[in-house]
């Protein structure tokens, strides 16, 4: 059975996926429509691709403009991440508040709602990350806010980012259309 802890930021979970563990090895189901349903997903996921990143690379903060807006399901493969959730919702009581997550290879997987940005920073040798999403990639669609401007201290002395995570607006210029 899955079971989801809710986080501060509001429509965030971590999912406690079901995990087998034996002489053989590991068996993980990490998303299971019916389960999802009771945190209030309903919708079904489009697309799912993965990153491969090595140590101290800073991924994000992305997401995509409504109309392709999308809900995440995040998990890792190989590796440790410290995953980092930022609230883009105007009219959320968490509006502009992030929190972080510790995922690992073989452990809990993170849910994130419309209306967040969502990176990562890669805190192992290497790590691959999985992302489920609700909506087709759609370049049009394709922004994210700078990611070191919204006061969270990035445990990572000196980040690997590439080119287009560095020209991201600053969140203090950045205008909502959540």
């Amino acid at each position: 059975m899955i079971s989801f802890k809710p986080l501060p930021l509001s429509g965030v979970y971590v999912v406690e996926n079901f995990t087998v563990r034996d002489f053989r090895g590991i068996f993980i189901k990490s998303f299971h429509e019916e389960q999802l349903k009771q945190i209030g997903f309903i919708g079904t996921f489009k697309e799912s691709y993965y990153s491969q990143s090595t140590k101290n690379v800073v991924r994000g903060m992305h997401f995509q403009k409504p109309p392709n807006d999308h809900e995440k399901l995040v998990y890792v493969t190989e590796g440790t991440i410290l995953d980092v959730i930022l609230d883009l919702r105007l009219e959320s009581k968490t509006y502009l508040e992030y929190i972080t997550v510790e995922l690992t290879a073989f452990g809990s997987s993170v849910f994130i709602p419309k209306g967040c940005a969502h990176g990562f920073a890669t805190i192992s040798d290497t790590a691959t990350v999985v992302y489920n999403v609700s909506s087709v990639y759609n370049p049009i669609s394709d922004s994210g806010v700078l990611w070191n401007s919204f006061g969270f201290n990035w445990p990572i002395e000196k980040p690997i980012l590439s080119e287009r995570d560095q020209s991201f607006d600053s969140v203090l210029n950045f205008k909502t259309p959540f």
